[in-house]
């Protein structure tokens, strides 16, 4: 497993090498200057646009800046903000709140997720089974920002139960409707896979062994049904978790949330490609990373797979 290991974070060199250079050239062709921005509709200064251009290396060609930007990434330098800030200061503010109500996320999401599916699945082809697969298609049919809306509407608004904005990203409490939205769509996979897997697994003959042999319902459920139908479900989730820290966006708009989503949503309307490229860079390794765990784990939940 540990050469596995070693192989896999060499590819993920030329895979992040990719990936940071798409979203450079990507910020670069962007229409508009975003030093002459910063003047907004008042008349800029060309000397003063010459020098910012200059400080921030944008009078350089593209692949000047980007072999620049990642000479100093690879020594922790992520640049600096049009603002003067450094990128890393902004990040390291962001990053936790977004971890934060991507965890909540993850939790809820494996929780409900899991266990409305393994109910569903358990009574496959029944009323139960069919009321989960209505309500997940339902979910799944609404976008995000109208989900967001309407929880906000009827759990804030209305019934005043929780606070529609987010005013301290510590208070889980203030962090649960966001990420109960932000888990919502991925909770309703989560659901249908779990349900599929399970249902599938019951015809099984190692079920079917096991039922023979005597051992208790609880046993059978938990040990072997329940280990050998966590396989996808890990899979998907483990992907999901990027997928949460990149897609907070929306969400953290309807909530007032100043995590990852807020910061690169002003990034890209400013142009700011040092905040942009050093966000995304960072997203990517997370979800690398990740990825690289999943993997790893298959050798937990399934013996019978070995690495090379």
């Amino acid at each position: 497993m540990g050469r596995y290991a070693a192989r896999r974070l060499l590819q993920m060199i030329p895979i992040f090498i990719g990936t940071t250079l798409l979203i450079f050239l990507m910020v670069h062709i962007l229409p508009g200057d975003p030093i002459r921005a910063m003047w907004g509709d008042k008349a800029a200064d060309p000397a003063q646009v010459a020098a910012l251009r200059h400080e921030f290396g944008l009078d350089q060609p593209v692949w000047k800046q980007y072999t620049d930007y990642m000479t100093n990434l690879f020594q922790g330098d992520f640049g600096q903000t049009f603002g003067g800030r450094e990128v890393i200061d902004v990040m390291s503010e962001a990053f936790p709140v977004t971890l934060r109500l991507a965890a909540l996320a993850i939790i809820i999401e494996i929780i409900i997720g899991i266990s409305l599916g393994a109910w569903a699945g358990l009574r496959a082809g029944k009323t139960a089974d069919t009321g989960v697969l209505v309500f997940t298609l339902f979910v799944i049919s609404i976008p995000v920002f109208v989900l967001g809306y309407l929880a906000r509407f009827i759990f804030a608004d209305e019934l005043g139960w929780l606070p529609p904005n987010v005013q301290d990203s510590t208070d889980i409490t203030q962090l649960f409707l966001p990420a109960f939205v932000l888990a919502m769509l991925s909770m309703a996979y989560v659901a249908r896979l779990t349900r599929t897997t399970f249902a599938e697994n019951l015809r099984s003959d190692y079920m079917r062994t096991a039922t023979a042999k005597g051992l208790p319902r609880r046993r059978i459920i938990g040990v072997h049904l329940l280990r050998n139908s966590m396989i996808p479900v890990i899979t998907f989730i483990g992907t999901d978790i990027g997928g949460f820290i990149g897609g907070a966006v929306i969400t953290e708009g309807i909530f007032n949330v100043q995590g990852v989503g807020n910061v690169l949503y002003r990034a890209i309307q400013t142009s700011e490609g040092s905040t942009i490229v050093g966000v995304v860079t960072v997203i990517v390794l997370v979800i690398l990373l990740l990825n690289l765990i999943i993997d790893l784990l298959y050798a937990v939940l399934d013996p019978r797979i070995r690495y090379a």
